[in-house]
């Protein structure tokens, strides 16, 4: 009788240490079930007159929170030049990529996202153009009262901004050295990469998200908004000005994150339905 007792005593803790072992692998499992649909790499590209240096507390938050960070450094002479190094940027992900742009630089991942790397695209304040569209052709036709950029006649073929006028144009909530700092240091824009049109909008066959700066005084708000809806964009609306990556940058890492998790999946259904598709 005592020698039967011990050996269901065995058979039970076998059993249980069976299950325990299950229970494990299959919380494992979910784990890696949960964090495979979530894309990893972060591509983030700025826009004219600045630098990636503005990115710098968008790149920490979103580092603390786990993701691989590339900052493109883009020459913002001619669209193809920035193209090419962004392309450059994504080629050394090791993975799929949410490709990120801020103003100008919503012109480079609109062409740049067609890369079959990229799951998706984020625009902050950005240009969100179509087939044969430029930054220009966007800026030529402002909506009557919106605020006029204080873009200064081009200098040897690039454009700058009057830095007196730039923090209230560009940075008007950004703390007041850093937005002068930011004005004294532009980087020249230049005219080709202002005129640059897309042969073939991302947009259209990726999922996208948009923040809308609803102080923006150099992309009009309203232009911003039909942008977004003509892309198909989940938007948020973020008070703040066109330096809003700079001055709310958790703000804008939790859009990026939000496009993170969602990209995998919002591109399959995207591309099953064939929504807007190529017209």
């Amino acid at each position: 009788m005592k020698h039967n007792a011990m050996a269901i005593d065995v058979r039970t803790r076998i059993i249980y240490s069976a299950l325990a072992i299950m229970f494990s692998m299959g919380k494992d499992l979910m784990a890696q079930t949960n964090t495979s649909t979530v894309v990893k790499n972060i591509v983030l590209v700025h826009g004219g007159l600045v630098d990636g240096s503005g990115w710098k507390g968008v790149y920490k938050a979103l580092k603390k929170d786990g993701y691989t960070v590339a900052i493109v450094q883009n020459p913002t002479i001619s669209l193809a030049d920035d193209v090419a190094v962004t392309k450059r940027a994504i080629a050394a992900q090791n993975g799929p990529v949410i490709l990120v742009g801020h103003s100008y630089g919503g012109v480079v991942i609109t062409e740049v996202g067609n890369d079959p790397k990229v799951a998706g695209l984020v625009y902050v304040s950005a240009f969100a153009p179509d087939k044969g569209e430029s930054a220009a052709s966007l800026i030529k036709d402002a909506p009557p009262g919106a605020p006029v950029p204080p873009i200064l006649p081009p200098q040897d073929g690039y454009l700058f901004l009057d830095k007196a006028k730039f923090p209230a144009a560009f940075a008007a909530d950004v703390i007041p050295d850093v937005a002068s700092f930011m004005a004294d240091s532009q980087v020249p824009w230049g005219v080709e990469a202002l005129s640059g049109a897309i042969n073939q909008p991302a947009w259209r066959t990726k999922p996208s998200w948009y923040l809308v700066s609803t102080e923006d005084k150099m992309i009009p708000p309203d232009a911003q908004r039909a942008m977004s809806k003509r892309a198909g964009s989940t938007v948020v609306e973020v008070k703040g000005s066109h330096a809003v990556y700079v001055s709310q940058p958790q703000a804008v890492a939790h859009l990026i994150e939000k496009a993170a998790t969602g990209a995998l999946v919002a591109g399959q259904e995207k591309t099953g339905r064939g929504v807007l598709a190529a017209k």
